[in-house]
Parts: structure tokens; C-alpha cells; sequence
């Protein structure tokens, strides 16, 4: 295990064992608070005492990505389901090409094991999580940046990845999630050949319980509703809800101003929504020129009700005046 990987893991329980017991126990109701999962490889942040959700990475796993739970503790992302299973929760990834080199699909890093029929052989092509550094607590907010390496052929650097997340409780177990990605072409000139149906930019894949095929509704800024109306068609952000268990909750997706727009989204009845590019740049081939950077921010609403009992038009509104989860002045 790498000085890294041991810091993510060992960083929240060395926080908990030196609070004093008084202030742990003036600790108000809405906390963001981190800790380390039962596995290896699976950090949790936790809001009002409850796992909102959990980084999961490691060598076993074809590229990190994050399991979001709702207020009532339901599991919102599924990490691993049939007919697709590279689908991976809340994750990010693309095909791509460095200069010289072969085309490599990360999206599908999951069949590049190297012995297709043996679970534990490790990936051809894999995201390797570098490091996970908290850089803030202060009560209801948390920020972490983490550090990833896109690799080829076990070893052969293709992109290096920064990541910035702002966690934000909101109260009654509801959050926002504030995560900038960007990609650095730190290796070669690299081109983009994401395909024009599949890719989004991130990619959220609901559980079942939650998909419009189990009754859940997606519902865009733009007011289209379901696959139908609102799948390649532009908005500002896109929710998608149901009723489980007699608790009607959600996740909306807000695309921040700071992204070029107008740009479309890909929705699927079945469970799957993310945002695009623009059109320039979203299922055409494009070239980050060695040094250059691309990069995408959004937010990330985990409310209680539907599309409008959540307020997601009016958290949006907030969240792009900065009155969410914007990181500390540095």
C-alpha cells in the first residue's frame, strides 16, 4: 500500500481519536464527517451521523467511483448490474487516444482484465487513484481533492486527473456534492473519440428501485420529462426521482456555468443520465494538445421528495449564485 492510499485510509479514524469527547459531543445535527468503509479501498463521508456516500478505488477495481446513499439511507447508485457491467455508480471516463499509441476505452475498462474468466486478475487498462486529501472540515462542509492516473497496458500514462469535491449537508440528511474533474495531457497530445450515444461526462447509473421503468420520473431544467423528452436534448440540469418504500427522493444533476453551453444530456429510462459536451466536442474526435487541460464541474442534489417538493429549480438557482458548496477562499 502506498504512503497515499494508507493516508486516505487512516486520516478520518486519527481525526475521530483526537476530538475531545466534549466536542464530539457539542457536535450540531448537520456535520460532514469522513471515516474509513469496513474494505479497503472505500472512504465514507458521512452527513448527520449517516454514509451520504462512498469513494470506492483500489486495484480491484477498473476506475474509483462513488456510491451516493439518500437521507433515508437507500443506496441511490448501483455499483455493478446486468446486461452492463461496467456501469460503476457515479463515475467518470472516456475513450481515448495518446499520440502513437492504441485507442483505449476506460469507459470499458471492465473487460480489459488480463484472464477474462478470473475475477481477481487485474485490468489491461485501468484509472489509478493516486491520493485522497481532505483540505477542509468546518462543520457542515468538507473539501477533498484526490488525484487519479489514467493508464494503458498496466503502466503507460495516458492522462493525469484532479478532482475537487466540496461536500455541503443542507440539513435533514439532504446534500450537495460540488465536484470539478479535469484531465491534463501531461504525456502527448490526446484525442477524444467518445461515440455519439453512449458517453456523459460525469455518468450516474440509479439502482433499479429508482428508474422510470420501476417508477421513477426524470425530469429536466427545460421541463421534458422521462427518456423520451429530455434524452439529447439541452438543459441546465436534470433530476431523477421515485417513491420507495413510502420515501420519495432524489438526485438532480446541476451542470455549473463555468461548462461551455448549451450542451445535451444522455438519459435512460432504465436508470442511467449524465450531461455531454458541447457539440463540438460530444461524439466528434478532438485533440488535447500536450499541456492543455479540459475540465467539467457539477452539482450533485441529494433531496428528499420529487422534482419540485426537493426544490431542485430553486437549489439550482443557488447553487450557481455559489450559495451551496462553493470551496473556501484560499
Amino acid at each position: 500500500m502506498s504512503r497515499a492510499q494508507c493516508f486516505a485510509l487512516c486520516f478520518p479514524l486519527l481525526l475521530l481519536a483526537h476530538l475531545p469527547p466534549s466536542v464530539a459531543a457539542a457536535a450540531p445535527a448537520s456535520q460532514v464527517a469522513l471515516r474509513q468503509g469496513e474494505a479497503a479501498g472505500r472512504v465514507e463521508v458521512l452527513v448527520d451521523g449517516n454514509v451520504a456516500f462512498a469513494y470506492r478505488y483500489g486495484p480491484e477495481i477498473d476506475l474509483p467511483y462513488y456510491v451516493l446513499f439518500s437521507p433515508t439511507g437507500k443506496q441511490l447508485t448501483v455499483e455493478r448490474t446486468e446486461p452492463y457491467p461496467h456501469h460503476r455508480c457515479f463515475w467518470f471516463a472516456d475513450t481515448v487516444q495518446l499520440e502513437g499509441k492504441r485507442k483505449v476505452s476506460f469507459y470499458n475498462a471492465w473487460y480489459s482484465r488480463l484472464a477474462k474468466d478470473d475475477p481477481k486478475s487485474p485490468f489491461n487498462d485501468w484509472i489509478q487513484h493516486l491520493s485522497f486529501d481532505p483540505k477542509a472540515t468546518n462543520g457542515p462542509r468538507a473539501v477533498i481533492e484526490t488525484k487519479l492516473q489514467w493508464l494503458m497496458d498496466r503502466s503507460v500514462p495516458v492522462l493525469d486527473e484532479s478532482r475537487l469535491m466540496t461536500t455541503r449537508a443542507l440539513g435533514n440528511g439532504e446534500y450537495v456534492l460540488d465536484l470539478t474533474f479535469v484531465v491534463r495531457a501531461s504525456h502527448g497530445d490526446v484525442t477524444f473519440l467518445s461515440d455519439a450515444v453512449h458517453y456523459a461526462w460525469p455518468y450516474l447509473r440509479m439502482t433499479p428501485e429508482f428508474s422510470v421503468e420501476k417508477g421513477g420520473t426524470i425530469t429536466n431544467s427545460e421541463g421534458g420529462v422521462n427518456q423520451k423528452e429530455t434524452n439529447m436534448k439541452e438543459a441546465a440540469w436534470v433530476d431523477y426521482s421515485n417513491t420507495v418504500d413510502g420515501a420519495a427522493e432524489g438526485v438532480a444533476v446541476f451542470s455549473h456555468p463555468d461548462n461551455e453551453h448549451p450542451h445535451k444530456w444522455l438519459t435512460r429510462d432504465y436508470g442511467c443520465f449524465g450531461p455531454r459536451r458541447v457539440d463540438d466536442r460530444s461524439g466528434k474526435p478532438f485533440v488535447l494538445k500536450k499541456g492543455e487541460s479540459l475540465s467539467q464541474r457539477v452539482g450533485v442534489l441529494v433531496h428528499r421528495g420529487d422534482v419540485k417538493s426537493g426544490s431542485v429549480a430553486e437549489r439550482y438557482e443557488q447553487y450557481v449564485k455559489g450559495q451551496l458548496a462553493s470551496p473556501p477562499a484560499k
